[in-house]
């Protein structure tokens, strides 16, 4: 498609001398759930950097044909010590959990699940999809936290206009909109859309490390260009992060954001622990099928749980960020 603007400004990536750089990190492709398993690009964790803010897994999926990707089908399976976030481009899943919530997820609709000690839930793409395309996150609970009671949110955020685009903001503040989502540790999540050939510029809080998740379109993020499903790193100390769509589409991201998240923690499949013992405890609760995880009613498919792996025949060590 060509640009038919008359008179197009001239955009272009220039890092600023006086901040750090973006650290880019490159999704690494996984199999997400069970025997029919859909493949996800990961940014999250990765060997050096585990976390951005109490963010500790990135999954972008997507945009994928269910008629021919087979869409979505992830049986029960258990969570500790965590936030689900769910956040979907296009598409419907249907999600149901041990705290007896059947809910779906929608295009700019966001689904915020607590695990705290213990919860399972079921994750399907609905009859009515025809092309999947999402995020899936986690955010690591603090340790005071931890074992909060399983909960679940529900919330679709209305549109901000930008100078240059458009934002939903499902957790935290931006650009005057403020979720009512609660967290356990200040958060920012927001998808941004930047319009062709603009450039948006966001105020930001300072004490807060930033990600910037490209989901489509050609971006720069204060002067590093990235490539699709790659995420830009920034570090606390700025106030702003400009935003600069290269191309002749619109581009969409997603921003990610809180104060570093200092506490080690231990991730192994679906548990955040803090000792290799706890991942133990928690792996054979869900074998034994432990009323610690509760029960998914009203899941059909196959098989009726996930199974936990076999644990590695090493001790499991925490996740530490690299200094940046």
């Amino acid at each position: 498609m060509s640009n038919t603007e008359a008179a197009p400004a001239a955009l272009s990536c220039r890092p600023d001398p006086a901040t750090p750089g973006v650290e880019v990190l490159t999704a690494r492709e996984v199999p997400l759930g069970g025997p029919r398993a859909m493949r996800v690009r990961r940014t999250l964790p990765q060997r050096d950097r585990s976390l951005i803010g109490a963010w500790c897994f990135v999954d972008h999926y997507g945009p994928d044909r269910v008629s021919d990707a087979g869409g979505m089908d992830v049986a029960p399976h258990p969570h500790t010590g965590l936030q689900t976030v769910s956040w979907l481009f296009s598409g419907e899943i249907e999600h149901r959990d041990s705290l007896g919530t059947h809910e779906f997820v929608r295009p700019g609709e966001v689904n915020l699940m607590t695990g705290g000690a213990g919860i399972c839930h079921s994750e399907v793409s609905t009859a009515a999809t025809e092309v999947l395309h999402g995020v899936q996150l986690w955010v690591a609970l603090p340790d005071e936290h931890r074992d909060a009671p399983r909960a679940f949110e529900h919330y679709a955020p209305e549109p901000v206009v930008l100078d240059g685009g458009t934002a939903r903001v499902f957790l935290g503040s931006l650009a005057g909109s403020k979720s009512p989502v609660a967290t356990f540790t200040p958060l920012l999540g927001a998808e941004v859309v930047v319009e062709p050939r603009d450039r948006v510029t966001l105020d930001v809080d300072p004490a807060f490390e930033h990600g910037v998740l490209l989901d489509t379109g050609q971006i720069c993020v204060s002067g590093e260009p990235l490539g699709l499903s790659e995420l830009g790193y920034l570090g606390r100390g700025r106030s702003q992060l400009d935003l600069t769509n290269l191309g002749d589409e619109p581009s969409r991201v997603l921003v990610l954001g809180g104060p570093p998240f200092t506490e080690p923690i231990l991730m192994w499949w679906n548990f955040v622990a803090r000792t290799h013992e706890e991942i133990v405890a928690y792996r054979e609760a869900w074998q034994n099928e432990s009323d610690q995880f509760g029960r998914v009613e009203g899941y059909t498919g196959s098989p009726a749980r996930l199974p936990a792996p076999v644990l590695p025949p090493v001790t499991i060590k925490p996740r530490r960020n690299r200094s940046s």
